[in-house]
């Protein structure tokens, strides 16, 4: 190995391990007894217990924050990518006027900070009874979400080739065919970096949740925690055993899909 290829190999792996600290910290931290973790913070469990990991799962709602999150993610990341595939393949490869500039209006709104359109979506979810509601929450993430879909996809289904929609016209089939039989099928790889990314957003944030998800029963997993950190503030590992299962199940999603979604965070970079 060359000597440049080497230090760049050792800068890479220095800010990896910069990098994982935190995740190192936390896991070691909730493997430890208060006992333990009195005595040596920083140092490696001796002896890991679970005992914490079994507290939060069933002495608290974390499982049910935990479905409350799932909902809004399975919803509102299911709603975007229909209408993100929709639009996209409209601006991609139907001729209207406007389109160039329907896209244009799209990706602008990625610029718009979301707590701008807080007071506004408040006082029209108050006045139509979608406060605490899924439906209502699920609305606004899709909507939040859809920008960047729309973008990524447009760029995707772009460098599909020419000749296999002329094909797929002269066998007779219809722009929804050919989108549900050619076009997804190829797009694998930008759905499942949508999924990927928007589910990471949805799960993490906190603004929305608080705000239009009053009620306790309706409690997603970031606003829990906010909660649950307050309550055992003086209980670091448990604490940190809680912040370990939130970060569980997106950690999963994304090595399950890591080949894809690198894949897909390629798409049209090469046509």
């Amino acid at each position: 190995m060359k000597q440049g290829d080497a230090l760049k190999h050792g800068v890479l792996a220095f800010a990896a391990f910069l990098a994982l600290v935190p995740t190192l910290f936390m896991v070691s931290t909730a493997l430890k007894s208060d006992e333990q973790y009195a005595i040596d913070k920083l140092g490696l469990p001796n002896a890991p217990v679970l005992d914490h990991f079994r507290a939060v799962l069933v002495d608290s709602p974390f499982l049910a924050w935990m479905m409350n999150s799932l909902i809004l993610v399975v919803g509102a990341v299911g709603l975007s990518i229909v209408v993100s595939c929709l639009a996209a393949y409209a601006i991609a490869r139907m001729q209207f006027t406007g389109r160039q500039t329907l896209l244009a209006i799209t990706t602008s709104l990625m610029a718009v900070p979301p707590i701008v359109m807080i007071v506004p979506l408040f006082v029209l979810y108050s006045r139509i009874g979608l406060i605490s509601t899924y439906q209502g929450a699920i609305i606004i993430y899709a909507g939040l979400i859809t920008p960047f879909s729309v973008y990524l996809l447009t760029t995707f289904f772009r460098t599909v080739p020419r000749e296999l929609f002329e094909s797929a016209h002269i066998d007779g089939a219809g722009d929804f065919q050919i989108l549900m039989k050619i076009v997804l099928p190829l797009s694998l790889p930008a759905l499942v970096t949508l999924v990927v990314v928007n589910s990471l957003y949805v799960w993490n944030d906190l603004l929305i949740a608080i705000i239009f998800l009053q009620e306790d029963s309706k409690r997603t997993l970031m606003a829990g925690i906010s909660v649950f950190q307050g309550r055992y503030n003086n209980q670091v590992p448990l604490t940190m055993a809680g912040m370990v299962i939130a970060s569980a199940p997106m950690l999963i999603l994304y090595i399950t899909f890591q080949k894809y979604f690198i894949r897909g965070l390629m798409a049209g970079a090469i046509k």
